[in-house]
């Protein structure tokens, strides 16, 4: 069973930084991507910076230049670095996976992880 687990979230002050992990179990196939999305209350879920196999990296607009994802090197940890935090970034962050093979792609989501950010 595939389980992908967050973990980092907190709460920090304006321009503080916090370092988010994901961590996933079992086996998974065809990944196509994988990254960081966040929601807030009452909001679509909208993704933050994401990485392919390939390791190209992409980024949301309003964290490009303060946020970076990585991984380990057994691609078995997924890391969302993020600096210069704002109280715009104050969002539940999820781990993603997003796998195809044929026909539509599918999506493995972790539980989340909360980050509030106070002026």
């Amino acid at each position: 069973q595939v389980q992908l687990v967050e973990s980092g979230g907190g709460s920090v002050q304006t321009g503080e930084s916090l370092r988010l992990s994901c961590a996933t179990s079992g086996t998974i196939r065809n990944i196509k991507r994988r990254g960081f999305f966040r929601q807030a209350p009452g909001k679509e879920r909208e993704w933050v910076a994401t990485i392919t196999p390939g390791g190209n990296e992409n980024y949301l607009g309003s964290v490009k230049g303060r946020f970076t994802v990585c991984r380990d090197n057994d691609k078995v940890i997924l890391y969302l670095q993020m600096d210069d935090l704002k109280p715009t970034d104050t969002d539940v962050y999820y781990c993603n996976i997003w796998t195809k093979y044929v026909g539509d792609g599918h999506d493995y989501w972790g539980r989340g992880t909360q980050v509030t950010v106070s002026s």
